[in-house]
């Protein structure tokens, strides 16, 4: 019987503990050497599509909408700021898209922003609006004019509470 610290009593012939610990070896070295560096270079390398991107922006001016119309302005503001990240993730990834089409974002960001700080709501669906026709203005120069944006009517995410969180009592 061979001891090996850490590891229990083994019972096998030592010719075959030998031969098993060699291939664990090997397999070790080869998953680190081969298969660690094709694993961390894969997501190196990994850039979303640009429909996933503008997915995703679909889906937060989906929730902006309804965070704003709530009332809930602290999930507007983070909605906002994802959207923002999103755009720029977009334009940076994929530098096909005019710099002006991005830029046309900035006035109703500004608006909607500034409606979120006050807790306008007649601000925050004049900046929405503005925001959701640049959004298609720039579908349209860059020949997706078939892709065309709206103000949400009901949400897909019934999961989710727009309303402002209660506060604690």
């Amino acid at each position: 019987m061979i001891f090996y610290p850490g590891l229990f009593y083994l019972s096998l012939p030592k010719a075959e503990l030998v031969r098993m610990l060699r291939f664990v070896c090997i397999a070790a070295l080869f998953s680190f050497f081969i298969g660690g560096p094709l694993a961390v270079s894969a997501e190196e390398n990994y850039v979303p599509a640009l429909g996933d991107i503008m997915g995703n922006i679909q889906f937060r001016h989906i929730k902006l909408w309804f965070a704003g119309k709530r009332g809930n302005w602290e999930l507007a503001a983070y909605e906002l700021e994802s959207i923002r990240r999103g755009l720029e993730q977009a334009a940076t990834l994929y530098q096909g898209i005019p710099a002006t089409y991005v830029g046309a974002t900035v006035g109703p960001f500004k608006t909607i922003n500034a409606a979120i700080k006050a807790k306008d709501a007649s601000q925050f669906t004049k900046g929405f609006n503005e925001f959701t026709a640049a959004c298609n203005a720039c579908h349209q120069g860059i020949g997706r004019a078939f892709i065309v944006i709206q103000m949400p009517t009901i949400s897909p995410f019934s999961d989710q509470s727009f309303a402002p969180p209660k506060k604690p009592q």
